[in-house]
């Protein structure tokens, strides 16, 4: 199995080679929620069998330590997701814990890039949220899945699956 490098927020960006960006909702510390970042790193880890190391570049925080100014962390993300060969958005919409409205904007911005993909799970709290994101994914061709590893493998440019790279 070929590694994974796993970048989080605000680390220094790796040098061009394939990365997946993890977009959608972080928890917060204000309504404590599981993370669904690791469960899509093991799938990513567990998909990808490419000739070099894939990077993972998330927006959560080493050791849960947030950015000292807000504009650090805004500037990192669109860095990071400006560089990154694939988008993966994964929008598990609860409007109590996770309700992604950053997420929103960030799809807004990335939609037409070529490099998005877009998860809604249906069983989330709130599919309902997700409504009009799935609408303009298609009108856009993006690839909607309703499951993480589904996500996952469609992430473009074969950047997670199999043999992809």
């Amino acid at each position: 199995m070929t590694a994974i490098d796993l970048i989080m927020a605000r680390e220094p960006l790796p040098d061009e080679r394939p990365s997946v960006f993890l977009a959608g909702p972080t928890p917060h510390k204000s309504a404590p929620v599981p993370s669904w970042r690791p469960t899509a790193l093991d799938s990513i880890a567990a998909q990808w069998s490419g000739p070099q190391a894939l990077t993972v570049l998330s927006p959560e925080s080493r050791n849960g330590r947030r950015a000292d100014r807000y504009e650090d962390q805004v500037d990192w993300e669109t860095e990071a997701r400006a560089a990154a060969t694939a988008i993966l958005f994964w929008i598990p919409r609860d409007l109590a814990t996770l309700p992604g409205f950053t997420t929103n904007v960030e799809f807004g911005l990335d939609v037409t890039s070529g490099r998005a993909v877009l998860g809604c799970p249906p069983d989330c709290p709130n599919p309902e949220r997700n409504r009009y994101l799935i609408y303009v994914a298609h009108r856009h061709g993006v690839p909607v899945h309703a499951t993480l590893h589904d996500t996952v493998t469609a992430a473009p440019g074969d950047c997670c699956q199999a043999g992809g790279g």
